[in-house]
C-alpha cells in the first residue's frame, strides 16, 4: 500500500544560535526516535518541504543529506525519500553513541532507558504485557543482500512479463537443460560487460544458484573417492556438496589474501575457490597468484571451480576480471543473483569448458533438475532492461555505507582485534582470540545481535588457524547495523583487556 506523504513536526528559529540544517535534522531525528514519524513513512521532497518551512533548499538537501549517511532515512527508486526501517532503534542509539563518544556510554544510557520501559511493563494488565513484542534481532550474520532496495516496479514489470512469455509460448516437451536461450543471450552480454567473462550463449547453462552448479559439476565428474579440494577456512556448502557426491575432501590452506598456490596437494580432480572474494576471509588473489593456479590447472588437469558469489561489491579498486577470463580451457565459472539481488530469484549461472558443458547437461537431462521457468524469464527482463546493472551500481554506493560504518567503530578496538577482507563484498571478518570470539558472540546474541564465527568455516578435523566474527552487513537497515557493531564494541573492549 502506498505510504501518504507525512508532514515532519518542524518549527525552526532563526535566532537561534544553531544552524538551520542543524536544527532540522536534529528535530526530524527527535521526531523519529518518539514515534511521530514513523518507519516507512515519506517525507516530503526537499522542495515541498523548503517551501514550507521558508527556508533554501539547500538546508533541507544537507540535512537530509546527513540523516540519510546516518541511516536514520532511504531514498527509494522512483518513490522519494522514507524513514529508514528500524530507524528508530538501531539509527537513534547509533547516533546516541556518535554524539557521547567512543565509549559508548549514549548507548549504555539509552539501553538502560530502554530497560525502566520493559521493567515498568510488569504493571501493565496481563493481556496487555502478552502483546508486547521482544525488540527483533539484528541480523549481522553473513551471506543476506539487502533486498529492501530493489525497485519494487522494476521487479513487478519483471513478473508480469515473465508471466505474459509463460501464456503466449507452448511449453517445451523437454526442457532445455543448459536453459531458456533468452536468458543465456542476455547473460553473455551482462557477464562480458561486469566480469570480463567472455562467452557464447551456448556456453553458458543457467542453474538454480551457486550450490546447485556446483552439485552439477560434482555429479558429472567426480567418481567416488575423487579428491577434491576447498579452501581452508572456506565456504561450508561446499564441502558439503562435494562430500554428498562421493569426494574426498582435501582442505587447502589460504591466507590474507586468498589461496595458497604453492601448498596446494597433488592428484586433486578439481578445487572450489573464491578468488575475488575469499569466503569468509576477504582476500583477493593476487595476479601471480592466479596465473600460478591456472598453471597448475594445466599441469595437473584439475578443474578450477570459480565462485565469484559477491564480486561487484568493491570498495577500494575496480573488481579484478575473473579468473575464468585468463583461461576458460581449465575453469568453470559460477555465478547467481542471490547476493546481487535476492536468493527468492533461485537463478545462477554456470560457464564451463565444453568437454564439462557436455557432461553437466547430460548429468542434467538424467537428473531432471531444471531451473523454473518463469524464474527465468523474470531474470531476463531484469538484465535486458539493464535494471540489474543500475541496482548493483546503487547498491555498491549502499554497502560502501554500511561497510564504512562497521569499520569505523569496530577498528577502534585494541590489539589483538584486527579487521579482515573489508574491501569488498558484504561481509568483513573481526579476527580474535578463540576464547573471546566464542563468549562475544555469546553475549552479543543475549543482546539481540546475531552474528556468525569462523569456527564453521573450517572443516571438522582441522586446526583452527584463525578466530574471530564473520559479520554479515546487507541484511540489516544501516542504522540497525551501525547499533549492532556499537554493541559488539562494548562487549568485546573488556575482553580483550590484560
Amino acid at each position: 500500500m502506498e505510504r501518504v506523504c507525512v508532514e515532519p513536526p518542524v518549527l525552526l528559529d532563526r535566532a537561534d544560535g544553531e544552524p538551520l540544517t542543524a536544527q532540522l535534522s536534529g528535530q526530524l531525528r527527535e521526531a523519529v526516535r518518539r514515534g511521530r514519524i514513523g518507519a516507512g513513512d515519506r517525507l516530503p521532497s526537499t522542495r515541498a518541504l523548503a517551501a514550507s518551512l521558508g527556508v533554501s533548499r539547500t538546508v533541507v538537501t544537507d540535512a537530509y543529506a546527513q540523516l540519510y549517511a546516518e541511516g536514520w532515512i532511504e531514498g527509494r527508486h522512483g518513490s522519494g525519500t522514507f524513514v529508514a526501517a528500524g530507524a528508530a532503534s538501531g539509527g537513534a542509539l547509533g547516533h546516541a553513541a556518535t554524539r557521547d563518544g567512543a565509549d559508548g556510554r549514549g548507548v549504555t544510557a539509552a539501553r538502560d532507558g530502554a530497560a525502566a520501559v520493559v521493567a515498568g511493563a510488569s504493571a501493565l494488565p496481563r493481556h496487555v504485557r502478552r502483546v508486547r513484542a521482544e525488540p527483533p534481532m539484528i541480523d549481522l550474520q553473513p551471506g543476506v543482500p539487502w533486498a529492501g532496495a530493489i525497485d519494487k516496479t522494476a521487479w513487478r514489470r519483471a513478473w508480469r512479463r515473465a508471466g505474459a512469455a509463460r501464456v503466449s509460448a507452448s511449453p517445451p516437451p523437454v526442457a532445455d537443460p543448459a536453459g531458456l536461450p533468452e536468458l543465456r543471450r542476455v547473460l553473455a552480454g551482462y557477464l562480458r560487460r561486469s566480469r570480463g567473462v567472455s562467452s557464447s550463449p551456448e556456453g553458458i547453462i543457467v542453474t538454480r544458484g551457486v550450490a546447485n552448479g556446483l552439485d552439477l559439476i560434482a555429479a558429472a565428474l567426480l567418481r567416488p573417492g575423487d579428491a577434491a579440494g576447498i579452501e581452508e577456512p572456506g565456504w561450508p556448502a561446499a564441502q558439503a556438496i562435494l562430500a554428498a557426491r562421493g569426494a574426498r575432501i582435501v582442505p587447502c590452506p589460504v591466507d590474507d589474501h586468498g589461496l595458497v598456490v604453492d601448498a596446494l596437494p597433488p592428484g586433486l580432480r578439481l578445487i572450489h575457490a573464491t578468488p575475488a572474494h575469499q569466503t569468509p576471509l576477504g582476500g583477493r588473489l593476487p595476479v601471480p597468484r592466479r596465473q600460478a593456479l591456472l598453471a597448475w590447472a594445466r599441469r595437473t588437469s584439475a578443474l578450477i571451480v570459480e565462485d565469484d558469489y559477491d564480486s561487484e561489491f568493491r570498495y577500494d579498486v575496480a573488481p579484478l576480471p575473473a579468473l575464468h577470463s585468463l583461461d576458460p580451457d581449465v575453469v568453470a565459472y559460477l555465478g547467481t543473483t542471490a547476493k546481487t539481488l535476492t536468493p527468492e530469484l533461485s537463478v545462477g549461472w554456470l560457464v564451463a569448458p565444453r568437454e564439462v558443458f557436455t557432461l553437466v547437461t547430460e548429468m542434467r537431462l538424467s537428473l531432471a533438475d531444471r531451473t523454473p521457468a518463469a524464474m527465468q524469464h523474470a531474470t531476463a527482463s531484469l538484465i535486458e532492461g539493464g535494471y540489474l546493472e543500475r541496482h548493483v551500481r546503487r547498491m555498491r554506493h549502499e554497502y560502501a555505507r554500511r561497510r564504512s560504518a562497521v569499520t569505523g567503530i569496530l577498528a577502534t578496538l585494541p590489539p589483538p582485534a584486527r579487521l579482515l577482507g573489508d574491501t569488498a563484498g558484504m561481509h568483513v571478518v573481526l579476527e580474535l582470540p578463540g576464547a573471546v570470539a566464542d563468549a562475544a558472540a555469546a553475549a552479543a546474541r543475549e543482546r539481540g545481535v546475531a552474528v556468525a564465527t569462523l569456527d564453521r568455516y573450517f572443516s571438522a578435523e582441522a586446526a583452527r588457524s584463525v578466530h574471530g566474527l564473520v559479520l554479515g552487513y546487507g541484511g540489516a537497515a544501516l542504522g540497525q547495523v551501525r547499533h549492532g557493531c556499537e554493541i559488539l564494541r562494548e562487549i568485546v573492549r573488556p575482553l580483550l583487556a590484560p
